[in-house]
């Protein structure tokens, strides 16, 4: 089993920034993503970005690139998503989630349904 525990959401003006952070603990694998995911009331989850933790590799969806930045600190199995220039639409609960790689590959990055592990969520409400 492996457990994800966010945190870093708040309230916070737009134009402002947050940075979220995801603490991984438990199983390891030799090849994994992290990404990072929102839900709005009454919206599907949603990609926001994901990083390939072997290579680095980086993948954001269109609405935040430019704005946000996924990265990882290894020696703290850990991920974070530094989010700059919020706006109110970039409302939403922020899950952090883990998909364990083979050894072909990883799954589509982008689709919440490739993933195994999900963190609790923390809010994160932008005011206008």
């Amino acid at each position: 089993q492996v457990q994800l525990v966010e945190s870093g959401g708040g309230l916070v003006q737009a134009g402002g920034s947050l940075r979220l952070s995801c603490v991984a603990s438990g199983r390891t694998f030799s090849s994994y993503v992290m990404g990072w995911f929102r839900q709005a009331p009454g919206k599907e989850r949603e990609f926001v970005a994901a990083i390939k933790w072997s290579s680095g590799s980086t993948y954001y969806a269109d609405s935040v690139k430019g704005r946000f930045t996924i990265s990882r600190d290894n020696a703290k199995n850990t991920v974070y998503l530094q989010m700059n220039s919020l706006k109110p639409e970039d409302t939403a609960v922020y899950y952090c989630a883990l998909q364990g790689c083979s050894a072909y590959g990883c799954y589509d990055v982008r689709s919440p349904n490739t993933y195994d592990y999900w963190g609790q969520g923390t809010q994160v409400t932008v005011s206008s």
